[in-house]
Parts: C-alpha cells; structure tokens; sequence
C-alpha cells in the first residue's frame, strides 16, 4: 500500500534474516568434510535412487546449473554422485533430506534472534523478520554483523542480513550479497537500492509476469517506480498496483509474530567441548535464568521443561518431563533441568540448552508444586526425586513421548 503524503508512519528498522543454503550449511555442521564440495540435499530422494527434487544445492553445486526444485535425474545427468563418477570426472555428493536435524539447527537460530529482537516473525525454517525498534541507522551495520557473529557462534552456520525500513527492502537486502552478506538500506537510499534490480526480483514477478512487463519496456525495478501506475493496474489489476509499491519502497507492513511461540528455548555453546561438570552444570543454571525470566516478563506460563545437549561432532540428544499444570517457577524448572543434564554427567558436550514448552498464556492460575507430589505419591514414586519418573521410560519411548526441541 502506498502511504499518503503528510501522514507518513514513523520509519522502522528492520531486518531480515536469511541462512545461506540452510539444509547443505547444515550438512556440513555435522560434516565439515563436505566443506566445499558440490553439495545436493533432495527431498524425496534416496542413496542409489534418481527419484526425488533438489531441495538446496550449495553455491558450489549451483554452478552447474543446479537449482532448487531439479529433478534429481536432471542433476544426476549435470553432476553424477561422487561414487559413480571416474576419478576425473566432475561430481557430487548426495544428501537426503534430514528435516528433524535442520529443525534442531533452525532452534538454535531462532533462540538467537529471540534474544535479539523482542518482535520476530519467523517465516520458514531458514528465514525470519526482526523489528529492531528505535535501533540508530549508525548503528545497523554494527548490529547486523553483531547478529551474524552470534548466529554462527550458537548454530554454527552463515546467515546473510538485510536492513531497511520496509519489509520488502529488506528480504531484497538480504539477498544482495549473498552467500554471507551485509546489507544496510537507510530510508534515502531505497529508491537508489531498488532502481537497478531485475524485475524478477520482486515479489510475485516470475517468468510469464517478467515477460509481459518487458513487452511493455519494463526491465527494472526502477522502470516500474517511475512508471504511470494506471499502466500497471490495466495490464495486472491490483497486482500492478502491489509491483508498482514494491518498486517504490512502499510497503508499510509491520513485523508481526505468526501465531503465539510454541516454546521458549535459551541455547550456548562451548568455546571448546567439555567434560567438565561444573562448567556444564553453570551454564544450565544460566540457561534457566534467561529462558524463565523471558517467561516472566511476557507473562508465560509453562507446563514442560527440557533440555537439549549437543555431544560432538553434532549428536542432537533433548530430554524433557512435565508438570500436571503450568507454572511460573525459575527454581524448579533449575532443578529440573540440573537432574536431566544427569545423564549426561560424564558425557563430553559443546553446546547445551534449556526450553520451556507447553505454554500458558491465559491461565493463571498456577499447579503447585505440592499438586506434583502428590501425583508422584500417588504413582509410590519418590517426591524428592525426577529421575523415578523420567528413567522408568525407554530410549524408544522418550523420543516418543517427550517433548522434543522441534
């Protein structure tokens, strides 16, 4: 929508977050020997199999013609798997797709952004918006790298960044330099930005769309800007009207949450992977700080704690237990916590997490502790004690009935 001259709203900072070939960054995060290699993750395929499409292909890949959306058999006959290929020919290597795993790996973005921006909304499993408030224009470059720096330290993977004071500017931003960019679009310059972009970058605008819009001398985003919108809207209806504002910079959308959170998670990493039990053990109590008190402040209740231990290279293990009603209890969900990292006591770990699931956001009124012990007692479960009801489940069954870090 256009916005009206003299009643234009106050301009906002935002930006949006893209992670740079998600599922084969994700690949290589749990192995980095695939680093550099033509990479190709399909979904719907299978190892020895030429069913299935191309889910992402790395940039490597990509020069090949590798696209998403390729038939497998297509990208078979561009680039044959690294095992059928002679020692002089070029090649691939073939993943299928793991989406459990990317999830766990999108958690740990997510927690960052969380942290970050009091209004996210997350948009797919790789790509969010961020409303960064009253954040100085002279500051967004600092912040943006800040952000990207955080993203790779927690999930280990590259993100690009867009900023700009509109939604649309800033996805379009985000894709500029990528892979691993940074782009700042300050509210003078989002005509200059926008002008020399290809029509097909905008929103909506594919083949069939770009070839009428060339048939009428429309190249660019800046051809369109400076069109007569009456042009756009006889040829397009009201999608003219949309490409026309898109060109311009004006959208006046806001970033709004999609829905309310399923959970809330804190996450950190090892500088290195650690035995330690007392390291372990401190960085869950910190975790369990932060997570409750994002709980507190927006008035959340919650009715499962968990945690999520990561064990080198990258073995994602969460374990989780629930409470008979929701509560709001820093000290017991710490305690809860603190008896499931038990497990893994001895275990080495690089990264560990803490999340709350199960959310309340009406109910106030709260179960009670002495509500818990008495279903335990009523079980001849132990009251002092979460391990009796947590251990009595099988491997099998917990990954069944718990609640899992997705």
């Amino acid at each position: 929508m256009a916005r009206l001259p003299g009643i234009d709203p106050p301009t906002q900072v935002i930006c949006h977050v893209d992670m740079d070939c998600f599922y084969a960054a994700c690949e290589r995060l749990r192995d980095p020997e695939l680093a550099g290699e033509p990479l190709i993750v399909g979904m719907g395929y299978e190892s020895d199999k030429t069913h299935g499409a191309v889910a992402t292909a790395s940039y490597e890949a990509r020069e090949y013609g590798i696209e998403s959306a390729m038939p497998i058999a297509e990208a078979l006959d561009r680039l044959p798997r690294r095992a059928d290929a002679d020692d002089t020919a070029e090649s691939a290597i073939y993943r299928p797709v793991d989406m459990e795993f990317y999830k766990s790996v999108s958690e740990d973005v997510r927690a960052v952004l969380d942290r970050t921006a009091q209004t996210v909304r997350q948009v797919s499993i790789d790509e969010a918006y961020l409303d960064l408030g009253d954040l100085s224009w002279d500051a967004a470059s600092t912040f943006g790298q800040s952000l990207k720096h955080d993203i790779e330290t927690a999930a280990g993977i590259c993100a690009s960044v867009g900023i700009a004071p509109d939604m649309t500017t800033a996805k379009l931003a985000s894709d500029a330099e990528k892979p691993d960019g940074l782009v700042v679009v300050k509210p003078d310059e989002v005509r200059s930005f926008l002008a020399p972009m290809a029509v097909e970058s905008l929103h909506g605008v594919g083949p069939v769309t770009a070839a009428k819009l060339s048939e009428m001398g429309f190249e660019t985003a800046g051809d369109i800007a400076n069109a007569n919108v009456s042009m756009l809207i006889n040829a397009f209806g009201e999608r003219g009207r949309d490409l026309y504002a898109q060109a311009r910079g004006e959208d006046s959308r806001t970033v709004e949450p999609k829905g309310r959170p399923k959970s809330l998670s804190s996450e950190s990493a090892f500088v290195a992977e650690t035995t330690d039990r007392e390291k372990k053990r401190e960085r869950i109590e910190a975790l369990t700080t932060e997570v409750t008190e994002r709980a507190a402040a927006r008035n959340i209740l919650y009715k499962t704690v968990g945690i999520k231990v990561v064990r080198p290279p990258f073995d994602v293990n969460t374990r989780a237990t629930s409470l008979p009603g929701p509560i709001e209890d820093p000290e017991l969900v710490r305690s809860i916590a603190l008896e499931l990292l038990s497990e893994f006591a001895d275990e080495p770990v690089r990264k560990l997490g803490v999340r709350l699931s199960n959310l309340s956001f009406d109910e106030r009124e709260q179960a009670t502790i002495e509500a818990w012990e008495r279903n335990e007692k009523s079980d001849n479960r132990s009251v002092n004690s979460f391990e009796p009801k947590f251990r009595e489940k099988t491997h099998g069954q917990r990954q069944t009935e718990l609640s899992r870090f997705e």
